[in-house]
C-alpha cells in the first residue's frame, strides 16, 4: 500500500521523512512543510492520506456527519503557550486579568494554542474568555481573510483586520496584546514584551498543578483509508513513537551538538527531572487528563458542543490496541 504522509519539519518527525523509520506495511512518501502552510493545505485541500493536524481543529472534524478524519494518539507538537501572549507596553497589562476589555490579536481562532491560551488564562489566571475583543488577522502580513475555514461562537467579540499585521498592529498600540504560536517579529523591540516576562517557572507551576504538557497537533488520517486498512492506525502509532524516541536519543549525541544549545543533554535531562521521562508519551492512558481538558475548554469556548469522552477521539477499526496502549 502506497500513502502520501505530510508533516511539520521536527526533530520528532525528520526519522520518518529520512527513512530512519518505516511504518509497516506500507510504502510511504513523506513531506515536510510549514506548520501552517500544511494545516491550510490539509483542511481545504485534503492533499496528505495521512497528516500532522491541529487538534481542536480535529475535534471540530468529529461533529462533520462525514468525520473526514480519525486520530491516532501520538501528539507531534506540544508546548505549554503561557511564553505565547505579547503585550504592548502601551497596555499597560501586567497580569493576564489586566487584559478584560482589551483588544487581543489572534491569527486563528480556533488553533490550539488559542483553545488552551483561553483556558488556561480563564481557569488559572483570572481572564474570563469572553471579556477581551478578538482581533483576527494575518501574523506578518495583511490577510483578507480566514486561511482556513474557522468557526465563531456566539459570545465572543470578533473584528476582522485585512489592513495590517497583528505585528504591526501590536507595535502601532491598535491592539493590547497577541496570542500566537509564533513570536512577532517586532519582539523583541517597538514596545513588545511576553506577558510573563520569566514563563518557564510558571509554566512549570502549571504542570505541577495539573499533570498538563498540552498537545498543538495530532496524527490524523483519513477516514475510508482507516477502515480499508484497519490495522494502519497501529503501524504509524508504532512509527511514530519510534520517531519521537529517536529525536531523544539524538539529543545524547555531543559529536555534533544536533540544536545551538551548548546543554542540550543538560536541558533535556533537567526538563526530565522537572516534567517526568514521558513527558512526549504517546497513547490515550498517558493523554487523558489532557484530552479530557482539551475537550473542555473547546465546549467552553463552544467551538464544538459534543462532550467528547477521549475514547471517542480514536474510535474506529483497529483501535483496540491503540485505546489500551
Amino acid at each position: 500500500m502506497r500513502i502520501t504522509i505530510g508533516l511539520s519539519d521536527s526533530a520528532r518527525t525528520r526519522p520518518l521523512a529520512a527513512g530512519r523509520v518505516i511504518v509497516e506495511g506500507v510504502s510511504a512518501e513523506v513531506a515536510l512543510s510549514g506548520v501552517q502552510a500544511l494545516f491550510n493545505q490539509q483542511t481545504v485541500e485534503h492533499t496528505y492520506d495521512v497528516c500532522e493536524f491541529p487538534v481542536a481543529t480535529y475535534l471540530r472534524s468529529l461533529e462533520d456527519p462525514a468525520r473526514p478524519y480519525l486520530a491516532v494518539p501520538v501528539f507531534p507538537s506540544r508546548h505549554f503557550r503561557l511564553s505565547c501572549v505579547f503585550v504592548g507596553e502601551h497596555s499597560g497589562a501586567k497580569v493576564p486579568a489586566d487584559l478584560a476589555g482589551r483588544r487581543i490579536g489572534i491569527p486563528v481562532f480556533d488553533m490550539a494554542a488559542a483553545v488552551w491560551l483561553r483556558g488556561m488564562l480563564h481557569d488559572h489566571f483570572g481572564l474570563d474568555r469572553f471579556a477581551p475583543t478578538y482581533v483576527t488577522g494575518g501574523l506578518e502580513e495583511a490577510r483578507a481573510g480566514d486561511e482556513h475555514p474557522q468557526h465563531y461562537p456566539p459570545g465572543f467579540t470578533v473584528e476582522r483586520r485585512t489592513d495590517a499585521s497583528l505585528a504591526e498592529l501590536l507595535a502601532a498600540g491598535e491592539i493590547d496584546a497577541l496570542m500566537t504560536a509564533r513570536a512577532p517579529s517586532t519582539w523583541p523591540g517597538d514596545g513588545v514584551r511576553r506577558l510573563f516576562e520569566d514563563p518557564r517557572p510558571v509554566e512549570v507551576e502549571y504542570f505541577e498543578q495539573t499533570g498538563i504538557f498540552p498537545a498543538m497537533h495530532v496524527l490524523a488520517i483519513k477516514r475510508p483509508l482507516a477502515e480499508a486498512h484497519p490495522e494502519l492506525p497501529m503501524a504509524l502509532y508504532r512509527a511514530f513513537t519510534e520517531s519521537q524516541r529517536l529525536a531523544r536519543a539524538d539529543l545524547f549525541d555531543s559529536t555534533a551538538l544536533d540544536t545551538v544549545l551548548p546543554w542540550q543533554l543538560e536541558e533535556l535531562l533537567e526538563t526530565e527531572r522537572r516534567l517526568g521521562p514521558d513527558l512526549w508519551a504517546s497513547g490515550v492512558a498517558a493523554n487523558r487528563r489532557m484530552l479530557d481538558q482539551l475537550v473542555a475548554y473547546s465546549l467552553a469556548d463552544g467551538l464544538i458542543s459534543t462532550p467528547f469522552t477521549v475514547e471517542d477521539l480514536f474510535a474506529g477499526p483497529g483501535d483496540a490496541a491503540i485505546l489500551t496502549t
